[in-house]
């Protein structure tokens, strides 16, 4: 026999629902950067974050005009203590970044995946110690699936991966605080970049000067495609803080399994790197976790439903 559900049910069935899909945009985004930062690799990866914060803040003031929403973003701007929080997360973005563009630019797209397989269980650690998170039986097991396949990568590769623990821990801190302050998505992403545009004016000003630079000094291609960085940057991170707004840490955690595999499967078929029997064991064990967790995530949302 169906039961009606009541509005606050259906709201909340809204909410994850919504956050579902927001998360599956950013993370398909997210696959994608290997391909856009390939064709941008000329350029120095600390030069090209900054120009990713210069023309990620010239695309969301663009938004913030459109949203009117100048008003939020001026009020914000004299709350210290939310600035301290924003600056954290900041840096913690700032420093995602930095090592992403590196690891695209020396070859290490297999080890950026390796760091966003780690993240989500990063995202469920945290989730579970300092937001209380319950997780049921079935998720352990997924889990503990998952760890079983990222820890058998790390132990083959040899040595630390530091790219992917710096990626993971990096991301990770940045999702758990950003869901707990509460701000607009739109308004506290433009106030991040606010806050570290002047440093990184200064630097491409720098670079400018001495001839170092790469935009509007190399071809019209790079000059058309360093400024759709901002675009590129804004988007999924605007999507992502929708996401985390309405989801759990656990579920965002394993949402993120989307996007690492999307730069395996380029790593290997576009990029040329090396697939041996150990990403294979790896692979198959992270999405055995993850088809176990998708299912108890499915008969989640379909119980409240029948009595």
């Amino acid at each position: 026999m169906t039961k009606p559900i009541d509005s606050s049910e259906h709201a909340a069935h809204e909410a994850r629902r919504l956050g579902v899909i927001y998360g599956l945009a950013a993370y398909l985004c997210w696959g994608f950067f290997p391909v856009y930062f390939k064709s941008v690799k000329i350029v120095p990866p600390l030069e090209m974050v900054s120009h990713r914060i210069v023309w990620s803040l010239a695309f969301l003031l663009l938004l913030i005009t459109w949203k009117r929403a100048w008003r939020s973003m001026l009020e914000l701007l004299v709350l210290p203590k939310s600035l301290a929080v924003l600056f954290a997360t900041t840096l913690l973005i700032a420093t995602n970044w930095l090592v992403f563009i590196y690891a695209i630019s020396v070859g290490e797209v297999l080890q950026s995946s390796l760091g966003y397989f780690i993240n989500p269980l990063v995202s469920v650690l945290l989730g579970f110690v300092f937001l209380r998170e319950r997780l049921e039986r079935a998720q352990w097991i997924s889990l503990a699936l998952a760890v079983a396949g990222v820890l058998y990568l790390a132990i083959e590769y040899g040595s630390v991966p530091w790219i992917a623990l710096a990626l993971a821990l990096s991301f990770g801190l940045y999702g758990l605080i950003r869901k707990a302050l509460h701000v607009e998505p739109l308004v506290g992403l433009t106030v991040e970049t606010l806050l570290l545009a002047p440093i990184a004016l200064y630097y491409l000003f720098h670079l400018n000067q001495t001839g170092a630079g790469i935009f509007l000094a190399h071809s019209t291609r790079l000059d058309l495609l360093i400024p759709m960085s901002g675009i590129v940057t804004a988007i999924p991170l605007l999507l992502f803080a929708a996401a985390a707004k309405k989801l759990r840490l656990a579920t965002i955690g394993f949402l993120q399994y989307i996007t690492p595999t999307m730069h395996f499967l380029l790593a290997i078929t576009i990029f040329g790197e090396t697939f041996t029997h150990t990403h294979l064991v790896s692979f198959l064990f992270i999405w055995s976790g993850l088809a176990l967790y998708s299912w108890h995530a499915y008969r989640s949302v379909r119980r409240p439903q029948i009595q």
